[in-house]
């Protein structure tokens, strides 16, 4: 198969499902809308779980794991949260099939093995989960309840696409229960700043920390926070999302405790989550024409090492030099890989590393062996130096860090560049059309304007940034007054 890609300015879309399965993360699979992610894409995603399943342990939470399938009626307790997500539901009628007698070999829908309730294929777990915190819940003294699951969801998406909107995906969700308003608000804001910490420390991807409008809120929340990030074709991406539920599922599933003065109340709730979607947020932000880049911190590869050869002795000798440098390169937590295989050519595996976003690739030949000296190639900037032996593995340690820290600020300045504030809507189209990213813009809060926006524009209102100044202006659409900018933009 040829490694070329169709570039971003020819196509985005098609360059991005195509770099998705050349380089190796997913494919297609034989369920409509499924993806199989294959194990170089999981193991990015391992390494995206690992570590925000550290930073949630370190805020007090623990893993625990709830049952996929939710009772129709028990998904209905909660009106809103079924109303918003019934559209995308799975839902399970019969529990066997049996041979087919019109159609031998064939299988069919056993008419006397229906359930005698429907079974819903969870879309999200809010109901299943805070129907089992009826039963934890008695007093004070059992709160706060801080759960997080990793776990599979289905919606049943008609318009897929590989990571960013697949009818089954992998995320998790913490679902936490306090015996206070300012404390469930305090946890939604803190999982909020968790993700954001996340994506900008570990995915080198900045992002805008804001609230939802009332439309665009998680069906059942009070307050949605979330971090929005800008992919490279100008449109918006929602990373991760934060919800302050209030009481609403509490009083919905009866979730009850005594307090410490012997009142009776509703316990307050949070729910969080980010899902495979942020894969491909990874792709989009940082890769370019040549393939994938991935910031070291997420890299499965961190240093790959080619030798450079032509007969098996040389191998040898580049082998017994190569094997101390992955040595001390293991001590200093660097994840290296030696292709040592005599299969390929060296071009060949520098081509598919390049496609793969290894972040730098070390190559090995006898000349490097009689200098004392191995070439080292940068995969964010293109530069090779050859450098010498001695300290390599610190050096390429320190390089490792830089790398990570350009790609942030790489994305960081583009981002930047690409939200402009508009004061009149022909210039909000105008911008929308050419220049994309986040439109910086006065609206007068209603709904109506927000939806008519949306119509004409397919811009929605990602956020309402949480550093968002107070100023009088004028809504961009219907003149009526405002006091603070929001932003817009295309999105995923």
């Amino acid at each position: 198969m040829s490694k070329q890609l169709t570039t971003r300015q020819e196509d985005y879309s098609k360059w991005y499902n195509e770099l998705v399965v050349k380089a190796d993360l997913a494919e297609n699979s034989g369920v409509r809308g499924c993806m199989v992610i294959k194990p170089y894409g999981y193991a990015i995603w391992e390494k995206m779980q690992a570590e925000l399943d550290r930073m949630f342990k370190e805020t007090g939470h623990s893993n625990a794991y709830f049952p996929l399938f939710v009772p129709k009626s028990m998904f209905e307790a909660e009106e809103k949260n079924a109303e918003g997500f019934a559209k995308e539901c799975a839902v399970v009628t019969h529990y066997r099939l049996k041979n087919d007698p019109d159609r031998p070999g064939k299988l069919m829908v056993d008419p006397n093995a229906k359930l005698e309730e429907e079974l819903i294929v969870r879309p999200t777990s809010e109901a299943i989960i805070w129907s089992t915190y009826k039963n934890w819940v008695q007093s004070y003294r059992d709160l706060p309840l801080l759960i997080n699951q990793w776990a599979n969801v289905v919606r049943w998406e008609m318009r897929t696409r590989l990571f960013l909107r697949t009818a089954e995906f992998l995320w998790q969700e913490g679902h936490t229960a306090h015996a206070t308003r300012s404390e469930a608000i305090a946890e939604s804001e803190k999982m909020m700043e968790v993700y954001a910490e996340f994506a900008e420390n570990f995915m080198a991807m900045p992002v805008i920390k804001g609230v939802k409008t009332e439309s665009e809120r998680f069906a059942g929340a009070v307050e949605t926070y979330c971090i929005e990030a800008l992919m490279q074709d100008g449109k918006a991406l929602q990373a991760g999302t934060s919800h302050f539920l209030g009481q609403n599922f509490a009083e919905a599933f009866d979730v009850k405790f005594t307090s410490a003065e012997g009142k009776q109340d509703y316990v307050w709730g949070t729910s969080w989550g980010v899902s495979t979607r942020l894969m491909g947020a990874l792709v989009m932000t940082h890769s370019d024409d040549k393939g994938l880049v991935l910031p070291p911190n997420l890299a499965p590869i961190q240093v790959v090492i080619v030798p450079i050869h032509r007969t098996e002795e040389q191998l040898e000798q580049i082998g017994s030099e190569v094997k101390n440098l992955m040595a001390e390169l293991r001590k200093l937590g660097v994840s290296v890989k030696y292709d040592d295989r005599t299969t390929q050519s060296p071009g060949f595996k520098f081509n598919e590393y390049e496609l793969k976003g290894v972040p730098l690739r070390v190559a090995i030949g006898p000349k490097d062996l009689e200098n004392g000296t191995f070439e080292v190639a940068r995969r964010d900037t293109f530069t090779k130096e050859s450098v010498s032996k001695e300290g390599i593995a610190a050096y390429l340690k320190g390089l490792l860090d830089e790398i990570q820290k350009n790609l942030f600020t790489k994305a960081f300045d583009y981002r930047e560049s690409h939200i402009t504030e508009v004061n009149n809507f022909d210039e909000f189209k105008d911008l929308l059309e050419t220049k994309g990213g986040f439109i910086s813009a006065h609206w007068d809060g209603t709904p109506e304007t927000e939806e008519v926006i949306k119509e004409l524009t397919k811009a929605t209102i990602r956020c309402i940034p949480l550093d968002a100044k107070e100023e009088s202006g004028a809504c961009v659409y219907s003149g009526k007054p405002s006091n603070k900018r929001v932003l817009f933009a295309k999105a995923y």
